[in-house]
């Protein structure tokens, strides 16, 4: 039996991710701030699934949260074979309107702890010469956007870099480049979805099965959607002013109301 930690497990892709690896076998250990929504998806998950559900509350914002995480992935005993880094937040407003201690905040969540967990984990791992990283970025990271979209660029090279000097360890990582999903990201952000086009809209539970398809092959990069994949193609072709351009009016129309 494997175990796969998850961050951010109680929702979105986080919960989709649990969902999918339980019903395939795996024991998971659950990842959240929210004590009670984690005790229920871990019952759930048991009661359904047969596999050990563990219960880590954690704040990844802080200290004590990314140590405590830490602290579980470097356990020998109890070996996590695969770890989904998928915490993350936006914050609504554009540059100079969000305060400097929510862009820091965000920048820990997504950069500092997603550095720490997938250096512990990748340690652990690469002496069992077995092991997978999944860590959740953006399609932000493609274009010019914001600390959001910078702290997901941040993310896709670092795992990137980190999957090259780790080949041939039996340690695979792996950056997962979704859209626009149904969860509770743009609620909690404070964000206005009405005017983004239905076909935008991507399913969590057909993002998880073609993400892990992805990493089973081997992919160092997951934009698990054929519309997105045709999208970023474009991204690649059009000159970075116009983008920057094209990006700042999306982000108007697509994003914080």
């Amino acid at each position: 039996m494997t175990t796969a930690l998850i961050t951010g497990a109680t929702a979105g892709i986080g919960a989709a991710f649990a969902r999918r690896l339980a019903a395939d076998g795996h024991d998971v250990v659950l990842v959240a701030r929210d004590v009670k929504r984690l005790r229920e998806q871990a019952t759930e998950l048991h009661d359904r699934h047969g596999v050990e559900a563990e219960v880590l509350a954690a704040d990844l914002s802080e200290e004590k949260g990314i140590a405590a995480v830490e602290a579980r992935l470097s356990d020998p005993r109890r070996p996590v074979d695969l770890l989904v880094n998928n915490a993350g937040f936006g914050n609504k407003g554009r540059f100079l309107e969000v305060s400097m201690a929510d862009e820091l905040k965000m920048l820990t969540v997504h950069c500092e702890a997603v550095l720490r967990l997938t250096s512990a984990a990748a340690a652990s791992m690469r002496e069992r010469r077995r092991g997978g990283v999944v860590n959740v970025a953006s399609v932000a990271a493609f274009v010019p956007r914001g600390t959001y979209g910078a702290s997901k660029a941040w993310v896709v090279q670092f795992t990137q870099g980190a999957a090259k000097d780790l080949a041939g360890s039996g340690v695979r990582l792996m950056a997962l480049c979704p859209g626009f999903v149904r969860t509770e990201f743009h609620e909690r952000a404070g964000m206005g979805t009405d005017n983004i086009p239905g076909w935008m809209w991507l399913d969590a539970d057909k993002l998880v099965s073609a993400a892990l398809s992805d990493l089973g092959r081997g992919k160092t990069l997951s934009i698990p959607d054929p519309r997105y994949k045709a999208l970023m193609g474009v991204v690649k072709l059009a000159p970075r002013g116009l983008l920057g351009g094209v990006s700042s009016k999306a982000g108007r129309k697509y994003g914080p109301k």
